[in-house]
């Protein structure tokens, strides 16, 4: 069974009334580029962990395999809770992916929670995100995507804050002692206008998003 598990499959005893009779081994098989996806998660100043009730030999062969940077076995969903509660004393902010019933305290506790779109309706329901695709590909993606996001969010809210800071003043008639300057009615209404289609415009760059990985 230790021989089994350190391979990263789960053992399950088959047996009678009084002998074994053998040992049948599950494997989870890592899906192709999560090797991948976790490098890219570490190169963006990102710790992972996994949590699973997996014994401590599968656990640790599939923590080796998939690259991740600290494993905990055994957990309980208290115990999920319960880890993600000391990442937060420590200051940390923690993101939480699971698809069943017993990763929904974690995903509640957790500063984001994400769900993978295959997994229970209690996951999605409790989670922040939920995932589309059935793979943990999709984080980086997801993270790519928000940090993308506040940065438009930003320049929108940069872009409103000057334009409105010079023009009204203008509008008010800040430039007709020294210049003699005014702004039309009608040219005020166009260029608050204009700053709307500004932000809309800029918005809308985020259909053509597509995640990079960082270098």
């Amino acid at each position: 069974m230790d021989d089994v598990a350190r391979r990263g499959s789960t053992p399950l005893v088959v047996a009678d009334d009084t002998r074994v009779l053998g040992v049948v081994e599950l494997k989870d098989i890592v899906k192709g580029g999560i090797k991948e996806r976790f490098a890219e998660l570490r190169r963006m100043g990102i710790k992972t962990v996994m949590v699973t009730g997996d014994n401590r030999l599968t656990a640790a062969a599939i923590a080796a395999e998939a690259g991740v940077d600290d494993f905990l076995a055994e957990a309980t969903p208290e115990a999920k809770l319960e880890r993600i509660r000391e990442y937060q004393a420590a200051g940390q902010l923690v993101a939480m992916t699971g698809d069943g019933t017993n990763d929904a305290p974690a995903l509640a506790q957790a500063d984001v929670g994400l769900a993978i779109g295959t997994g229970t309706d209690v996951a999605m329901e409790t989670a922040d995100v939920t995932l589309m695709r059935g793979d943990l590909r999709s984080v980086p993606q997801a993270i790519h995507l928000s940090r993308a996001t506040m940065r438009n969010i930003r320049q929108n809210l940069f872009w409103a804050f000057a334009y409105n800071t010079a023009l009204i003043p203008v509008a008010a008639g800040a430039l007709w002692p020294a210049f003699g300057i005014l702004l039309s009615p009608v040219l005020a209404a166009g260029a608050m206008a204009l700053s709307s289609v500004f932000v809309v415009t800029n918005s809308l760059r985020l259909r053509r998003f597509r995640a990079r990985e960082t270098p």
